[in-house]
């Protein structure tokens, strides 16, 4: 296999087996703080779609967090495997932080899920809305941990080195808050949130466009849309925020990012090219004279450094990181574009009625999740040639395992992951591809609450003709 090598197979090896796990643990945060918003929305106000559509989505909750369980097993040993160098160099300081994130977040949700799935008849509203929450917290606290560690290992410190090359903890406050930390836990809370919620869009719309006008499918298409017109363009600042501190500490990476060879002052703005390393230029380029400088700097001369200040040793592969960024900001300007859509034709009380809107949103489902694989693309990718940047080398951090060893269980998780994903995200879609069901019964709260739509139009008019049950 020319040009392939042990180092090459365990990195596609671990990009594999984390594009496949990053997507469960996204969902899992958006869809639970969703579950805590429906099933709040429920007690509050005793409209019964609300407590329906959370019905339908904890369905897909309990799937999407067992897969990502069990693929989540699988990067653990992974770093005692093909990875030995990077557990036995950083392990004391990333060791304890994925232990916290087990111990503070996995258990916690692990705990209360039963009771969010299984509760709901025993303990009480009340407190199986506290369980609800309580597993929405754990998906955050357990986001708050993985991110600190990622984030650590692109821009470390509060660390100390021993004599054998060892990193070892001097003040855990300084490692936990690294100087990305800030940026990269919101944007990926927030990218969580959008990924949801327009796949929860996209779900309502396929609805809509069947037909199936329900109060539950329009709830839940509406409570989408609104997510996705306020949370997109914050998502865009706090974008554009990562992409300030990126250039402060990681500046080779940015560079890759945007297509800049050369250091100068007034840097263009590359929107498109096809970066060739050999010859250091674009091919093809389409560029913007001054808005990149006045993009990255906020000043139309302000000097951004360019790929040629690095050895070629020291840069990442151009050409992937290039078109990732390129992906992930495209999805993130359409998922605003459509928000602002939605937003417009609400004002012009058209909202459920344009199809094109509803189409949109469809095709739109999935462009949360790419945009999630997209940033992590552009994040691990662009940290190469490190594991820990600038102070730990991917090649120093692999196992010593030789070539056949890592492509033989390369090709088993392929074969086992599409196969066991592959069902899992099939019996997904199937799910969600049937519309939520009301419950069978018409039921009042009291005087001034909702009266549920079960049982359709006629015996709603049939309820609210005869005299209110003094019980109810």
């Amino acid at each position: 296999m020319p040009g392939i090598d042990a180092v090459v197979l365990a990195r596609v090896q671990f990009a594999f087996t984390i594009g496949f796990h990053i997507v469960f643990p996204a969902f899992s945060i958006g869809l639970a703080s969703f579950l805590m918003v429906l099933e709040g929305m429920w007690l509050r106000t005793r409209d019964r779609v609300y407590l329906d559509l959370f019905h339908y989505w904890v369905k897909a909750f309990a799937l999407v967090f067992g897969m990502g369980v069990v693929s989540g097993l699988v990067m653990s040993y992974q770093f005692g495997t093909n990875w030995g160098g990077f557990a036995d160099k950083a392990g004391p300081v990333v060791g304890p932080l994925m232990g916290y994130e087990v111990l503070t977040a996995f258990f916690l949700e692990a705990g209360f899920l039963g009771i969010m799935l299984f509760g709901e008849k025993k303990v009480g509203p009340a407190l199986h809305f506290a369980a609800t929450c309580v597993v929405a917290f754990g998906t955050l606290l357990s986001g708050f941990w993985i991110l600190s560690v990622n984030s650590w290992m692109q821009t470390p410190q509060g660390y100390g080195v021993t004599a054998d090359g060892h990193f070892v903890p001097v003040n855990w406050i300084d490692i936990i808050f690294n100087p990305s930390f800030f940026v990269r836990f919101p944007h990926m809370i927030m990218g969580s949130y959008l990924a949801v919620a327009f796949f929860v869009g996209g779900v309502g719309a396929y609805h809509l466009l069947k037909g199936r006008q329900t109060a539950a499918v329009r709830t839940m298409f509406s409570m989408a849309l609104w997510m996705a017109a306020i949370v997109a363009p914050l998502q865009i600042m706090m974008g554009d925020a990562h992409g300030l501190n990126t250039m402060e500490h990681q500046p080779a990476k940015l560079a890759a990012m945007e297509g800049d060879w050369e250091t100068k002052s007034g840097q263009s703005l590359v929107l498109f090219g096809i970066p060739d390393s050999a010859t250091e230029t674009n091919h093809y380029e389409i560029a913007i004279p001054l808005l990149g400088s006045l993009v990255l700097t906020h000043h139309f001369d302000g000097e951004v450094k360019g790929l040629k200040d690095f050895a070629p040793a020291d840069r990442p592969p151009v050409a992937i990181v290039f078109f990732a960024f390129r992906i992930m900001v495209g999805l993130g300007v359409a998922m605003a574009l459509l928000g602002f859509a939605s937003l417009w034709l609400r004002r012009r009380g058209a909202f459920y009625s344009h199809r094109w809107l509803q189409r949109a949103s469809v095709v739109m489902a999935p462009s949360g999740f790419v945009a999630i694989l997209a940033g992590w693309t552009v994040t691990e990718v662009g940290r190469q040639p490190y594991t820990v940047y600038g102070l730990l080398s991917t090649v120093d951090s692999v196992s010593p395992i030789g070539l056949a060893g890592v492509a033989s269980s390369l090709a088993a998780f392929a074969v086992v992951y599409l196969l066991v994903f592959g069902a899992g995200v099939s019996f997904l879609l199937a799910m969600v591809a049937r519309p939520p069901v009301a419950d069978e019964h018409v039921t009042a709260s009291g005087p001034g609450t909702a009266i549920t739509r079960a049982a359709g139009p006629a015996v709603l008019a049939t309820k609210l003709a005869q005299p209110m049950h003094p019980a109810e």
